[in-house]
């Protein structure tokens, strides 16, 4: 999927691009695979503002997507490439021989027209779901369970994809997006293939209003606020944060600070961190 640029009629647009949906064939969902989107604006069910800066934004249907793919050993058909607002990646419509119909993650190359499947039988072909085990070691995946049966939880988002390094006992090795190396147990599936739409990243948004449309609110600096507002705030004219590091509105440090449990269970499954640096036990 290409880039497309504006005529600088306006300061915005000058640096504004956007996609120009090449690949889409479809612009209407099908109806039977949406569901209503019930907006929040960011609070929770006390509503307690939980999550900043959300609200408004254009009206959204969301599409059931198959991410568990198990619906095994029968052939399916690409009806259609999708726009989906709920994430960066494309989806695809694909139409099963027995008449059922579901949403994928469309991965780059996919055709209208081209057969898929599911199971441990499937080929290893771009858009097919199979085992772990039965990939061979190099391939490039996504969509990746890392619990048998719940369906892909890692690299789905556009232009995407994880090697598979190698297959020992139990366990795959990965090699993430983020340079992570992680293992998986051998029985969870993966979509053969890079997630579609590699372009998203390079489009510039241009205005606020764009963001606006997209249900985020505006951002205000914490150096801007008054000391009551923010750690960062007061003083005359431009100043430092007066403290040794950045801090959230509530104090609490910011920018860098390491979150992950030092006991999570799944530390024992990171060979390598992105940062290149083994993970302490």
């Amino acid at each position: 999927m290409g880039i497309k640029t504006y005529n600088p009629y306006t300061p915005s647009r000058r640096h504004m691009t956007g996609s120009d949906f090449s690949e889409i064939t479809k612009t209407k969902p099908e109806k039977s695979l949406t569901v209503s989107l019930k907006k929040n604006a960011g609070r929770n069910n006390q509503g307690k503002i939980t999550v900043r800066h959300r609200g408004g934004g254009n009206r959204r249907k969301y599409r059931l997507i198959d991410f568990k793919r198990n619906k095994d050993g029968i052939p399916a058909t690409v009806v259609s490439i999708e726009y989906d607002p709920n994430r960066t990646a494309n989806i695809a419509l694909v139409s099963y021989a027995d008449g059922a119909k579901a949403y994928i993650l469309a991965p780059d190359g996919l055709k209208v027209g081209q057969k898929i499947m599911n199971g441990p039988e499937a080929e290893v072909r771009l858009g097919n779901c199979l085992p772990l085990e039965k990939i061979p070691v190099g391939t490039v995946i996504h969509n990746i369970e890392l619990h048998p049966g719940k369906g892909g939880q890692m690299v789905r988002s556009a232009g995407n994809g994880a090697q598979l390094m190698a297959k020992e006992g139990k366990y795959a090795t990965l090699r993430l997006p983020s340079g992570e190396m992680r293992m998986v147990p051998i029985i969870c599936r993966a979509t053969v293939g890079v997630v579609g739409n590699g372009d998203h990243n390079l489009i510039n948004i241009g205005k606020a209003g764009r963001k606006r449309n997209m249900g985020i609110r505006p951002t205000v600096r914490g150096s801007v606020m008054n000391p009551n507002d923010h750690p960062h705030g007061g003083g005359e004219g431009k100043t430092g944060i007066g403290r040794p590091g950045p801090s959230t509105p509530w104090g609490k440090p910011a920018l860098g600070l390491k979150t992950r449990k030092k006991n999570k269970q799944s530390n024992k499954l990171i060979v390598r961190r992105r940062d290149g640096r083994a993970l302490s036990k």
